[in-house]
């Protein structure tokens, strides 16, 4: 079996993935940002040509860039993120090889989410928002894509998943500003000013999305976590009937996960 763990952030997913991985130590854990077969997350993906010229921009890290890049066919894929340096240029040049955040084609999009999905071929692995959070947000705040849209992409990756064991466990939040607060005061420096709720804000606010539909602030976003938390759990519902379950965000105990 492998597990998906979804849910809205600050639902309790990187929790969620600890314990599990407690329960079954033989399993595989993938985190935001790792290297993981089917998520690309905090990841440059690039060929070659460009893969040799960030190498001789930043020779300072070339051998923290190779330890941290993988190889899929011609492509190149650096677990950025998880470099250390003080150059915060560095980021920013390889942020710009994502996938996400409409960097590349509608066509690529598909052709690259999909194609690594029919590629995977492991077992006994626990991937960190690897199904929803990123696929759906750029749909929904760079794309502009509706949720029937959203849908058939999901029935697509369905498909790629055909054969494969797979099971969705789902962290549902009912008090979606609640858990915004309890997360902006965890991700704080030591002096409590707010490190991700500012960026995550600018995030939203400054999407084709945001921008389309005049939206603009916090109660625009927590209506944005919203409709993603009833889409999320609609795609679950339609497209992944007989693979997922729904667990109350930070509700569980340790026997409902040995249950799972």
């Amino acid at each position: 079996m492998n597990y998906f763990i979804e849910g809205l952030q600050g639902s309790g997913k990187s929790t969620l993935v600890r314990k599990l991985s407690e329960l079954h130590a033989d399993y595989t854990a993938v985190r935001e940002g790792e290297y993981s077969p089917v998520e690309l997350s905090w990841c440059a993906y690039m060929d070659e040509t460009a893969y040799h010229g960030i190498l001789e921009k930043y020779p300072d890290l070339r051998q923290s860039i190779e330890e941290k890049t993988f190889s899929e066919g011609d492509r190149k894929i650096i677990c950025y993120t998880k470099i250390k340096t003080a150059n915060r240029g560095f980021y920013k040049d390889l942020e710009q090889y994502e996938i996400y955040n409409n960097r590349v084609s509608y066509d690529d999009f598909k052709s690259i989410v999909l194609s690594r999905y029919r590629a995977w071929n492991q077992d006994n692995m626990i991937f960190e928002c690897s199904l929803f959070q990123n696929i759906v947000e750029d749909m929904i705040l760079f794309r502009c894509a509706s949720d029937d849209e959203i849908m058939e992409f999901y029935q697509d990756i369905r498909n790629m998943l055909h054969g494969k064991k797979y099971h969705i466990i789902y962290l549902k939040t009912d008090d979606i500003r609640g858990n915004l607060e309890v997360i902006r005061k965890e991700r704080s420096d030591d002096k409590g000013n707010e490190i991700w709720f500012p960026l995550m804000l600018g995030f939203f606010n400054d999407s084709p999305f945001a921008k389309k539909n005049g939206l603009m602030g916090e109660a625009s976003l927590v209506n944005h976590f919203r409709h993603r938390q009833n889409l999320e759990l609609r795609i679950c519902e339609e497209v992944f009937a007989n693979n997922y379950t729904v667990v109350l965000s930070k509700a569980y105990t340790d026997t409902n996960l040995a249950a799972l």
